[in-house]
């Protein structure tokens, strides 16, 4: 699962993806509204933890934008113990969860995992696409009775094609979607895992290709 986190307390950002991270999640960590906001645009992410003290733009205009704009990634709020302002105004716009801080390591895990539960209500657990199928819980890419567990970067890319079917996707959207708007992995780490899925689906026996489109990106089709 992919997060988007939001604090500009450095020492508590530090602690918060170091936690996160060890619980197997991808975390993008900004310190900033604008940051999050264009990051939240960006990226595919299955939810967002939002701090409400932000500079530059603060977390509730960045939560009121997104909704506006139509983004119904859940949100979980982290505000200080004496905004109850800020709580009834973050559920009115939108957010699926608050935590009060300062807050244990462990309330945080319970926060976002309940906040991905909801988010699975109405996304699938298992992705599908012609002969092929995904299984967000265990990674595992199946073919009829062949099937077989993915790397997580492999998992992520696959992930990531299948919740766009139909749209070209370019080596720079991959790169953003799959390792995070800020990464340092160059672009030709794309070419490498994309060379990869390709074997995969090919020892698996799909008719699901990927697709290149030269200058314009790649997909996912079903050939035959």
């Amino acid at each position: 699962m992919k997060l988007l986190y939001a604090e500009d307390e450095a020492a508590m950002a530090e602690a918060v993806v170091d936690v996160l991270t060890y619980h197997h999640y991808l975390v993008d960590h900004v310190a900033d509204g604008e940051e999050a906001l264009a990051y939240a645009r960006a990226g595919d992410y299955d939810g967002i933890i939002l701090d409400v003290m932000l500079p530059k733009q603060d977390g509730l205009a960045v939560l009121e934008t997104l909704r506006e704009e139509g983004n119904h990634t859940p949100v979980l709020l982290l505000t200080a113990r004496s905004g109850v302002e800020d709580r009834i105004r973050g559920l009115d716009l939108g957010a699926d969860d608050y935590l009060i801080k300062p807050f244990a390591m462990g309330e945080l895990l319970a926060r976002v995992r309940a906040m991905l539960r909801r988010r699975e209500d109405y996304t699938p657990t298992v992705l599908s696409f012609g002969d092929l199928s995904l299984d967000q819980a265990t990674h595992r890419l199946s073919c009829g009775e062949q099937g077989e567990t993915l790397p997580r970067m492999e998992y992520r890319l696959m992930e990531v094609l299948l919740r766009n079917q139909g749209i070209y996707l370019s080596s720079e959207d991959l790169l953003v979607k799959v390792w995070g708007y800020d990464t340092e992995v160059e672009v030709g780490t794309v070419w490498v895992h994309i060379s990869a899925l390709r074997k995969r689906l090919a020892a698996l026996g799909s008719h699901v290709t990927l697709k290149a489109k030269r200058g314009v990106g790649y997909t996912l089709e079903v050939s035959g």
